[in-house]
């Protein structure tokens, strides 16, 4: 799925709070080699750079819109990947793979976290931050009711679960598996009510969905979302945060 990154910039102020608390919490040397999993448009890794003054950043992105919004930010502060982070591979191991508001996006945890792994060097840490178990539950409902409307359901049908979120025991079980010891997991309610609800699921929720339909039928299905939601429009998001390091 491709992104529109100026977009997404402009109404992420949410994902970039839970970003900050996420690296509030992080202790730093200063010198580490990281590497940002689902960079986006690069707000979160800007505050991520400013805390390593003598280390390196690699930022990730699957959308090379997202990548090329982060470079106009970051400039040759930064290096640059696009990947799917389940097919991630990197030329040299870094010390910290950071992550927000991503992992949620892939359907298959156990490869992520192996591919992860393998990006990390022996003692390497994940901190990541992303949706889990119970997320946005009454927004994903409306969702399969509003994707399975006639004028709607033809291309929707194959879907699929297009987002994942899981829980803290399976994440840690997951992660175990990988090669990772040492591991935190944890759920925290960030309810949201965005200032314009459509212009903010369009953009942030429904992207997966929209990209299946015909550009007529986008904005429709959006309201149709948000019609069968309570008022005011409130998204109950549930940040899954991931703490683990790479056995060594």
């Amino acid at each position: 799925m491709e992104w529109d990154a100026k977009a997404y910039d402009a109404v992420s102020d949410p994902q970039f709070t839970w970003g900050m608390e996420v690296l509030e919490r992080l202790e730093l040397r200063g010198d580490e080699h990281a590497l940002d999993a689902g960079c986006g448009s690069g707000r979160v890794s800007e505050l991520l750079l400013e805390r390593l003054p003598d280390g390196r950043l690699l930022a990730v992105d699957a959308s090379k819109a997202m990548i090329e919004e982060a470079r106009e930010r970051l400039r040759d502060r930064a290096s640059y990947l696009v990947a799917d982070l389940a097919q991630l591979e990197v030329e040299e191991p870094v010390d910290l793979v950071f992550s927000t508001a991503t992992f949620h996006w892939i359907p298959d945890h156990d490869r992520l976290f192996c591919r992860v792994r393998a990006a990390l060097r022996p003692g390497g840490r994940l901190v990541a931050q992303c949706g889990g178990e119970g997320n946005i539950a009454e927004h994903v409902e409306a969702v399969a009711a509003v994707s399975a409307v006639p004028d709607f359901a033809p291309y929707l049908a194959d879907a699929g679960e297009l987002w994942n979120y899981a829980s803290p025991e399976e994440t840690e079980s997951r992660l175990r598996a990988a090669g990772f010891t040492a591991t935190r997991c944890w759920l925290e309610p960030k309810p949201v009510i965005p200032p314009d609800p459509l212009r903010f699921t369009m953009t942030s929720t429904l992207g997966a969905h929209l990209a299946r339909l015909p550009e007529e039928l986008r904005r429709p299905f959006a309201e149709a979302v948000i019609g069968r939601s309570r008022k005011p429009f409130t998204l109950d998001y549930i940040r899954l945060n991931i703490e683990a390091r790479a056995t060594s």
